[in-house]
């Protein structure tokens, strides 16, 4: 998951600070609504540490219901490929769901990467990949892209 749109509102503010607008706040809700209906299991969220990220991990929990472990990994703000890959692959084998929440364009290349598909991934957008590997410390580019969606395409409830 890409991160919510956020403010741009004080312009002195570092961009790790930068907080969610109220269309992001929305959007965040809205994911969280839908990752419900999914009803993942044995979940571990893992965020980027950066306001706008953080506002949105929780927003999105709190709406979603879901018990996860959660966990903000400094790695993750401004990540490259590699970076996103090795935070990935330190999962521990008991999670069965994983939900990253960054930024891009380290979501795009990680989302490219890991199923050869070039897509955009807009803010709070959510992507839904599997693989059949048995760990996540081998995670590779042999994945599947179930599906990828932004808040504006997830059905009002």
């Amino acid at each position: 998951m890409r991160h919510a749109k956020s403010s741009w509102h004080d312009t002195s503010a570092r961009d790790f600070d930068r907080p969610l607008n109220e269309r992001g706040r929305a959007a965040a809700e809205r994911v969280g609504k839908l990752i419900a209906a999914e009803k993942p299991g044995n979940v571990l969220v893992v965020s980027s540490p950066a306001l706008r990220a953080r506002e949105t991990t929780e927003i999105m929990l709190r709406s979603s219901g879901v018990r996860a472990e959660l966990c903000f990994d400094s790695e993750i703000y401004d990540a490259d490929l590699a970076s996103l890959l090795s935070v990935l692959r330190r999962v521990e084998d008991d999670h069965q769901t994983v939900i990253l929440v960054g930024h891009n364009p380290g979501m795009e290349s990680l989302t490219r990467f890991l199923t050869g598909e070039v897509r955009a991934v807009a803010t709070a957008a959510l992507a839904k990949i599997s693989f059949d590997g048995g760990s996540w410390n081998t995670l590779n580019d042999k994945c599947h892209l179930d599906w990828l969606i932004t808040p504006k395409e997830i059905p009002s409830s």
